[in-house]
């Protein structure tokens, strides 16, 4: 959230959770039914650790302590701050003002196995919105405890926070269903009770996306790497040499060419396993939500860009349908994204 007033020393204005015992729900969400159940059940899942221990060799810290403790071994942690201002801006134009508090993202900094790659494409982490918190780690090789690109890992942890923030802040509706807390609406994402999502999964081999899911987890990401771009131009933080790096620097601000990506080029097996990993989302997330944006934006990709990212803040998609249906003709939304087995789950 947006702090109210000065932020704390150290902090340089990160958001912070005020009050971690109360922290319930996030801006955009709503309950629907029994809301003291859901009330309950969720304050447990939020106040309950379930997710470090799911990577026991590894040291998680909180974002503000990570970014003190990067500060004081001498890291420039400017950028992180320089985009995190871009991101107020920009996520208010959005109607998201309040952004996930610091101390609900940990960081991962050391791990006890020496060969771990940390960074965006780690795997098993990111937001988890039944939790509220997001679980990521620092870029690069995690023995020592320090990152080896300072600036590299400022960067890509400013992408992930971005990234985080804007699920954190996105429409969400919450039930229960049987003995368990159901999601209904995401975004512009809608699920039966029964679990059948509004969109299917895109086929293996597809160039554009039909997805619902990838399409709101593109523009957050489009949306993050545009902020870490314009603060490394701020920051003058340029391209680095090696091969591994090079490829990480060109992902977190959105000029990656998936075609460049040689895993067999990567120092290690943990960074090699990093790099398919991000071969695989730029495939199968970014360039489809780009291809989707040039093949029915017609010439104005950023504004439905833009258009989409605020439906999935305010859960209303009728903007976004008759922006569509203006470019595309009448029922463009359902005709791209809705699948037969969501109309099955009504009879």
């Amino acid at each position: 959230m947006v702090l109210p007033g000065p932020a704390p020393r150290g902090h340089a204005g990160v958001a912070q959770d005020p009050d971690p015992r109360r922290l319930t729900l996030a801006p955009n969400e709503h309950l629907l039914g029994d809301a003291e159940q859901l009330v309950a059940r969720l304050g447990e899942l939020r106040t309950t650790d379930t997710l470090t221990p799911q990577h026991p060799a590894l040291t998680f810290r909180p974002l503000p302590e990570v970014l003190e403790l990067w500060g004081k071994a001498g890291v420039d942690t400017s950028p992180f701050h320089c985009g995190l201002a871009l991101l107020k801006l920009r996520y208010r134009s959005l109607g998201l003002t309040q952004l996930l508090p610091a101390e609900r993202v940990l960081v991962g900094v050391h791990s006890a196995h020496p060969d771990t790659f940390g960074g965006f494409h780690h795997p098993n982490q990111g937001y988890r919105h039944m939790q509220m918190r997001a679980m990521v780690t620092a870029y690069g090789p995690l023995a020592a405890g320090l990152p080896q690109n300072p600036s590299l890992a400022v960067l890509d942890l400013l992408r992930a926070y971005a990234h985080d923030c804007l699920h954190y802040g996105s429409y969400r509706t919450y039930r229960i269903h049987g003995e368990k807390v159901a999601r209904g609406q995401y975004g512009l994402n809608f699920r039966r009770p029964d679990g059948r999502s509004y969109s299917a999964p895109d086929p293996a081999h597809s160039r554009t996306t039909r997805n619902l899911g990838v399409v709101m987890e593109g523009a957050c990401d489009r949306e993050a790497r545009t902020i870490t771009l314009l603060a490394a131009q701020q920051c003058q933080i340029n391209e680095p040499e090696t091969p591994v790096d090079l490829l990480a620097y060109r992902d977190v601000i959105g000029r990656l060419d998936a075609q460049d990506i040689d895993p067999a080029a990567a120092p290690s097996p943990g960074a090699a396993a990093f790099v398919t990993a991000m071969a695989s989302y730029q495939r199968t997330v970014n360039d489809r939500y780009t291809a989707l944006l040039d093949e029915v934006g017609h010439g104005e990709g950023e504004e439905l860009h833009t258009v989409v990212l605020t439906a999935i803040v305010s859960g209303d998609v009728t903007p976004l349908c008759g922006w569509l249906d203006r470019k595309n003709g009448p029922g463009t939304f359902a005709g791209l994204f809705l699948s037969a087995s969501y109309l099955a789950a009504l009879n």
